[in-house]
């Protein structure tokens, strides 16, 4: 990845090159705070707009995404497989589950609307089990 951004003219400057190995080993949709927090101890000079600047970077250049929820903060995935995404509608959590071979119906799809589909996007919301246990 490294390699692909600097062809790409893209700096890799430490801050950078620390959140592209955040977000890869994270398995957590962080927020962009959560980011920040959690390599403030180890980059003590790195500011908030300078994670929200790499984030930026990043997605524009196709390795993280980011995910707008209706009433929830930002959160960011790095596209590394893929995977569909499950949102408590209480807590914000946000969790992946791979999905099968979708073949068939990308298939379909680009048959019936004359599309060549680049990529599926799905989100399902409910109520995780953590916030089910709590109204017991």
């Amino acid at each position: 990845m490294l390699a692909e951004l600097k062809e790409k003219h893209v700096r890799i400057t430490e801050p950078r090159r620390a959140i592209l190995t955040y977000m890869v080993e994270s398995h957590s949709h962080p927020t962009v705070e959560e980011i920040y927090d959690d390599l403030l101890p180890n980059y003590p000079g790195m500011s908030l707009a300078t994670v929200y600047n790499n984030l930026s970077t990043l997605v524009e250049h196709g390795y993280v995404k980011e995910m707008k929820f209706s009433g929830i903060t930002s959160r960011y995935d790095f596209i590394g497989n893929q995977h569909f995404h499950i949102i408590c509608e209480r807590c914000g959590l946000v969790e992946d589950f791979p999905y099968r071979d979708l073949t068939p119906f990308i298939e379909d799809a680009e048959d019936a609307t004359g599309y060549q589909v680049s990529s599926v996007s799905m989100e399902m919301f409910g109520i995780c089990p953590e916030c089910q246990d709590e109204k017991d």
